[in-house]
């Protein structure tokens, strides 16, 4: 049903896909890469979202028809998108009640993300926070080497550049990322989800619920 009208699109890092305001002629089902969800108030921009190949850009504007994003959708990490104009995703969804189900199953999987986070940077600080957002990464991308300079990091997480440097430090002396310029690869996962502790797995285990929801 989608496939006559899907297109093959590499993503390139820092490309905008969305332009917040700005108008939604097309959607896109990420393959490959990380594209973040960022909200800018005044000069403060922050990511309150992060799409990978479990779903697809702008989903809760796409099901409730909206025509414009208050969000700003960024490629954080470089890949592969499929792309499908607007206007076709709609009449699909009109057609098929399989595909709108799966669409809102991730919508509400994003609203268990943005929450889960929303609670984490209430509640926890940088370094653990950090360690939630690379386990993120590390879920959606293939292989342990995540290409992510310091000051995207600051941006991921709303906070100063500084800030993400000492935690950065901190995950690396304890041996669980290896950090170089431009790159952090995860060298022991299992320590650095108990870095993260009760920060991360609860958004991931709502996801993998509404996915083997039949």
């Amino acid at each position: 049903m989608l496939q006559p009208h899907l297109r093959r699109l590499d993503l390139a890092a820092r490309q905008v896909l969305v332009q917040a305001g700005a108008g939604l002629a097309q959607t896109y089902f990420v393959e490959a890469g990380l594209v973040s969800v960022i909200l800018q108030v005044g000069t403060t921009r922050i990511e309150v979202g992060m799409i990978g190949p479990e779903g697809f850009v702008d989903a809760a504007s796409v099901i409730l028809g909206s025509t414009h994003s208050p969000y700003e959708h960024v490629v954080q990490i470089a890949g592969v998108a499929l792309v499908i104009d607007r206007d076709a995703l709609e009449a699909a969804m009109e057609r098929s009640a399989t595909l709108r189900r799966q669409m809102l199953r991730f919508i509400q999987a994003e609203l268990f993300q943005a929450r889960q986070t929303a609670f984490v940077n209430a509640s926890f600080g940088i370094e653990t926070r950090l360690a939630r957002w690379l386990l993120m990464c590390h879920d959606r991308v293939e292989g342990d080497d995540l290409v992510l300079t310091h000051e995207i990091l600051a941006v991921m997480l709303g906070v100063q550049r500084s800030g993400v440097t000492l935690a950065v430090q901190n995950l690396e002396g304890s041996g669980y990322i290896w950090a170089r310029r431009g790159r952090i690869t995860i060298r022991n996962r299992e320590r650095l989800q108990e870095a993260a502790g009760r920060s991360y797995g609860i958004a991931e285990a709502a996801y993998r619920r509404l996915v083997e929801e039949e």
